[in-house]
């Protein structure tokens, strides 16, 4: 049964908030060009947990050039969210719908609501906790000086803000999101240009690190900048409205440049900031460092742009998240679908602010994230590029038993399977500071969760799904 609609009920503008949810976008609804992405991208990047996962590299004794290198190469994998993004404008409906090709129709509830939901979560109280965190501080230095109240009263006025977007949806967030994006790059810019005069340019690791020991701590820098460009397996939901002619190679380098540039540039800033901040900083934590360093007048314009940043992030999550609970089954509309999340999210937040450092929740968090988001981002980019880039639409929604997305009882033993074992594997490789599995310890903690995890899980959903056990998905 198709769920596309053509009525003004489902009408894409920035002037009202938008209904649809995983319905099939009709071609006479599709509009934009690929390079709108780029911006939409951008915005939620232009982040301080940029500065934050940039010092963290220092911190964990590499050099100046050794941290620019790690940064570099994580953001190589920015090109994955853009090739699952073509499956967006390919299927016209969410990518929570589409992953019903991967996992079949019973097992992919299980994977939204696990997936779309943890990951939805997580990034939700990361960047609110971000925002808490520094609204707190610059409260703190004119006064307003209450460890508990003060946070969680930020974290509270950030939240609706960002879900009062998320409502809105998708032709609100193409509209602003390109000013959010530009007022961003202008306020980081001028943080750098404060930065960059206390620079420690000779920096040199007071402890240097060579053999097994440098490579675990090039191995952990990365497995932490990896889990962002991995935990945006909502690409396609944002691209979806474009044109179904659309080429994919311009889908692909807007998605992946748009969150590419300014992750690297502003990540390796942040590299540049733990030599002006030393060991004393670290201490006192980043964000209040930082704000000591710049002048009085910049601190509340970096506050409103970490607040800008976070609604980019949030009100994009929340949008996305609000789909992955209309595709596990719940009857529910998108809109009191994105205040559900909004209310998961604001909740977990205010946990970590009454329980945890910015840094260690930052740092932890990203890690674990990988356990779920590298196989899974595998096994999609796997799918779509099995698929040559199509996807039939209509085919997604149909639920008879005898559909093609059926497979063994409405599970995908591929799917499953290559997710359970490269999420496995991706354990049993990771190296933090509460948990270390077998094989980092064998291996003198180095971290090979991402690249382990994701080459086990795409090889074994791509040799499973040349068996009978994937043949529905031909049909």
């Amino acid at each position: 049964m198709s769920r596309s609609h053509t009525t003004a009920e489902y009408a894409d503008t920035a002037s009202q908030p938008e209904t649809r949810g995983i319905e099939l976008v009709p071609d006479s609804e599709r509009h934009g060009r690929a390079r709108d992405l780029f911006f939409i991208w951008a915005a939620p990047n232009f982040s301080i947990l940029n500065f934050t996962i940039g010092a963290t590299l220092i911190l964990l004794g590499l050099e100046l050039w050794q941290a620019f290198l790690v940064i570099a190469a994580a953001c190589l994998l920015w090109v994955l969210p853009g090739v699952i993004a073509v499956s967006g404008p390919a299927a016209g409906t969410s990518g929570s719908v589409v992953t019903r090709a991967m996992y079949g129709l019973f097992g992919n509830r299980i994977f939204v609501a696990f997936v779309g939901w943890f990951i939805g979560a997580v990034f939700l109280s990361l960047t609110w906790l971000a925002s808490s965190f520094m609204g707190a501080d610059l409260l703190r230095r004119i006064g307003i000086d209450d460890p508990i109240w003060v946070p969680v009263g930020v974290t509270l006025v950030v939240s609706f803000i960002t879900i009062y977007v998320a409502i809105f949806g998708h032709g609100l967030i193409l509209r602003v999101y390109p000013i959010i994006a530009l007022a961003l790059a202008v306020i980081f810019m001028l943080v750098t240009a404060f930065i960059l005069p206390a620079v420690n340019w000779q920096y040199a690791s007071p402890t240097p690190l060579s053999g097994v020991a440098l490579w675990s701590s090039i191995s952990i820098g990365f497995t932490i900048l990896a889990s962002g460009p991995l935990s945006y397996i909502n690409s396609p939901d944002i691209a979806r409205y474009l044109p179904r002619s659309t080429k994919p190679s311009h889908i692909i380098a807007a998605t992946g440049l748009g969150g590419a540039i300014p992750t690297f540039v502003f990540t390796s800033v942040g590299a540049l900031l733990a030599t002006a901040i030393g060991a004393d900083g670290f201490d006192v934590g980043i964000d209040a460092a930082l704000f000591d360093m710049l002048p009085i007048w910049l601190g509340p314009i970096l506050v409103i742009g970490v607040v800008l940043n976070t609604i980019a992030l949030n009100a994009m999550t929340a949008y996305t998240s609000s789909m992955s609970l209309q595709a596990v089954g719940l009857r529910l509309r998108r809109i009191p679908a994105t205040i559900i999340v909004g209310i998961v999210g604001t909740a977990l937040t205010i946990y970590l602010v009454l329980s945890s450092s910015f840094l260690d929740a930052v740092n932890l968090m990203m890690q674990f994230l990988v356990v779920v988001s590298a196989p899974a981002m595998a096994i999609y980019v796997v799918d779509v590029l099995r698929r040559r880039f199509a996807y039939d639409g209509l085919a997604l929604f149909d639920v008879r038993r005898a559909g093609p997305f059926w497979y063994t009882g409405g599970w995908s033993i591929p799917g499953l399977t290559a997710l359970l074992v490269g999420g496995l594997l991706t354990a049993l490789c990771l190296s933090t500071d509460v948990w270390a599995g077998p094989i980092a310890q064998a291996t003198g903690y180095i971290d090979l969760s991402v690249p382990v995890g994701m080459a086990v899980a795409a090889l074994l959903y791509w040799g499973l799904m040349s068996t009978s056990l994937g043949k529905e998905s031909l049909r």
